[in-house]
């Protein structure tokens, strides 16, 4: 705690308590009004309403049903998006103003459309066909979407939210493909996304598959950090690429999927659970909501393993980065940089760090250089 001044520790603070409440409440207003409908004739009522105003039939019921289930997910977290914008705009963060936030949401919007009316279609599709043995198909399916996203995810979607250009010929850019050639990797191009017009946070991030792969900077790291604090940031995330991080999370995720899928068979095929949402099998369309409910409550259970598993994935690139730079100082610099000027809680509290956390603290990443720089020869880290 003595690498950050008392003030910066206390505005870490301040901002994670003011942002904490609302925080969960948009992850309670995500859960808890699937549960009231899924588990009530409520969800039914409003997939058998949606459908008949285009016309009733068992597809229109099914995609006017997936649409109206992502309409009233964005409306239920609408609120609380909207309040820790505004904390976050409070102390710095948010440069966007309101109209560009609500183009994002559009974005983000007819985005999950795209993908989840097909996903919908196909779901009851395959419930339609085999009612009880569904989940077989749709869990080989699940697997193999995944990856698909995941190589598409940089070209197709990414360009809908930033603007990408080319990092300049020069110094940085040089030392960025040198330390990747150092590495052993293959990197597409080094490119600047133009966050700024949204944030002042600082980040980067190693994109794509194959021949996807990209180095991709925050306009605002480039404008800000040293170079070398940039090299520290990049090699962290080519760290991920050495280790395969991104292929073997792209596999896990397909293998999660297929795990996924799998339960929601058996949820689903419940006859209690299908009674309490005035469902008669998971091929009723009026089981929309059962579905999304059990989802949820999957996808809420799963998260603190996720954090817990990308702690120790981030920490691993942590080490990555000291053993691929040697630069420990300029490490703990780096460290210093992102959490100031991201305004992080360098040392949360046990308890909110476990469930929610995706990435080792501050305090603790400093810490763990320390240790690296104490156990390696060379120059010794100060202070």
């Amino acid at each position: 705690m003595d690498d950050f001044t008392p003030e910066q520790v206390a505005r870490g603070r301040a901002l994670r308590r003011a942002q904490l409440p609302w925080a969960l409440g948009a992850r309670a207003a995500g859960l808890l009004p699937l549960l009231l409908l899924g588990l009530t004739p409520a969800g039914a009522g409003l997939v058998g309403w949606a459908g008949d105003l285009f016309g009733g039939s068992r597809t229109a019921q099914v995609l006017a049903g997936v649409a109206l289930l992502l309409l009233l997910g964005e409306l239920a977290q609408l609120p609380f998006g909207a309040r820790l914008r505004v904390i976050r705009r409070e102390y710095g963060l948010i440069t966007q103003g309101w109209a560009g936030w609500a183009v994002d949401l559009l974005r983000g919007l007819a985005l999950g459309l795209v993908l989840a009316l097909p996903v919908g279609y196909g779901l009851y599709a395959l419930t339609d066909r085999s009612p009880e043995h569904w989940w077989l198909p749709a869990a080989l399916l699940a697997a193999l979407l995944v990856p698909l996203l995941s190589f598409l995810f940089p070209l197709l979607v990414e360009p809908l939210f930033n603007r990408f250009t080319p990092l300049p010929e020069g110094e940085l850019r040089t030392a960025l493909l040198d330390l990747a050639a150092r590495d052993a990797i293959r990197v597409r191009e080094v490119l600047v996304a133009d966050a700024s017009r949204r944030t002042t946070a600082l980040n980067a991030y190693v994109s794509g598959l194959g021949a996807t792969r990209r180095i991709v900077a925050y306009d605002t790291l480039i404008g800000t950090a040293d170079p070398r604090e940039v090299e520290l940031v990049v090699a962290h995330e080519l760290g991920h690429v050495k280790h395969r991080d991104v292929l073997t999370g792209t596999l896990l995720g397909a293998l999660g999927a297929a795990v996924a899928v799998a339960l929601l068979g058996l949820l689903t095929s419940w006859q209690p659970l299908l009674d309490a949402a005035s469902a008669t099998s998971a091929a009723d369309p009026r089981s929309l909501f059962l579905f999304a409910a059990c989802a949820a409550v999957l996808g809420a259970l799963a998260g603190p393993l996720q954090c817990a598993a990308s702690r120790r994935i981030e920490a691993r690139a942590d080490r990555h980065a000291l053993e691929l730079t040697s630069d420990p100082e300029q490490f703990i610099a780096m460290q210093r940089r992102l959490a100031v000027t991201n305004i992080a809680d360098v040392d949360p509290p046990r308890l909110l760090h476990l469930l929610f956390a995706t990435h080792p603290s501050a305090a603790a990443r400093i810490a763990a250089a320390r240790v690296w720089s104490a156990g390696t020869p060379g120059p010794r880290v100060s202070g």
